[in-house]
């Protein structure tokens, strides 16, 4: 069944000078312009394509990717306001993504970005955006294990970190005690999963726990020091600060790493620094 608003992989039917049509089943075909159309595209063949509706609400195909398909939060920027809401910049050429005024928590400024959430809207029928994103997370069971690697879209600095958006379902938040490294509000990383919290909030953070992150962390000391000829004024007494912006960890787990390389006699610990045996 042809979904709207999201990626459908279709049969190509008909070849036209101004395109192609797509097998869009029981919406009929679907015309793909000509400036979509992969080269040496021929009858039969089939392509990935977004679907959506076009400015005169004609159901139309695109090989583009825009930001956000529909059943997703995005973090976009307001282009325009009219009469009939905001529109963002969705990343499709000449078509923009309404956030229609009652949809708004706050009012949405030109040149602002801001945490929608894309739906088809059942009365209109057409592809849309809400900033009253609450109402779309945390309808599934928050179900997550210990360390687990999860999808995150930051969404909002506050005192204690960065809230995020945890596989498209859950809340979550990172602190700023686990962020080594810049994070900006819009970033798609990826998490690891620290604690579900009583209001089942999901607490993330940006590297893997325990001896895996361990062991990624030697590894880049030692390319580090191959880089750096062998030595680097680094030790385990060095400045935290230091510490994250040169490998962007905690001064905790540098010191752990730099222990593990120190055990496999890989590393000579001296006063000044530390330096490659090899």
């Amino acid at each position: 069944m042809l979904q709207i608003g999201r990626y459908n992989t279709l049969r190509v039917v008909k070849s036209v000078d101004f395109g192609v049509y797509l097998d869009g089943g029981e919406q009929g075909e679907i015309l793909l312009p000509s400036n979509s159309v992969p080269p040496d595209c021929k009858v039969g063949d089939e392509i990935e394509a977004f679907i959506y509706f076009d400015s005169d609400d004609r159901i139309i195909a695109t090989t583009e990717r825009p930001y956000a398909q529909v059943g997703d939060f995005a973090c976009l920027r307001v282009d325009s306001v009219n009469r009939v809401g905001v529109f963002l910049d969705w990343g499709l050429r000449g078509k923009q993504l309404l956030v229609p005024f009652r949809e708004q928590r706050a009012e949405m400024r030109v040149g602002k970005y801001y945490t929608v959430y894309v739906y088809l809207d059942e009365a209109s029928g057409r592809i849309v955006a809400t900033a009253k994103i609450n109402r779309y997370l945390h309808r599934t069971p928050v179900e997550y294990s210990y360390n687990q690697e999860v999808d995150i879209l930051v969404v909002q600095r506050t005192d204690l970190g960065f809230r995020v958006i945890v596989n498209n379902a859950h809340w979550g938040m990172i602190y700023h005690s686990e962020i080594f490294t810049p994070v900006h509000c819009g970033d798609r990383l990826k998490g690891y999963v620290t604690h579900i919290r009583a209001d089942e909030k999901v607490d993330v953070a940006l590297r893997p726990a325990g001896y895996e992150s361990v062991e990624a962390l030697s590894q880049t000391i030692l390319d580090a020091l191959r880089e750096a000829g062998g030595f680097l004024p680094l030790t385990d007494k060095s400045d935290a600060d230091v510490i994250a912006e040169r490998f962007g960890c905690s001064k905790k787990n540098f010191k752990k790493a730099l222990g593990a390389l120190y055990k496999k006699r890989e590393i000579r610990i001296l006063e000044n620094g530390i330096e490659s045996v090899k």
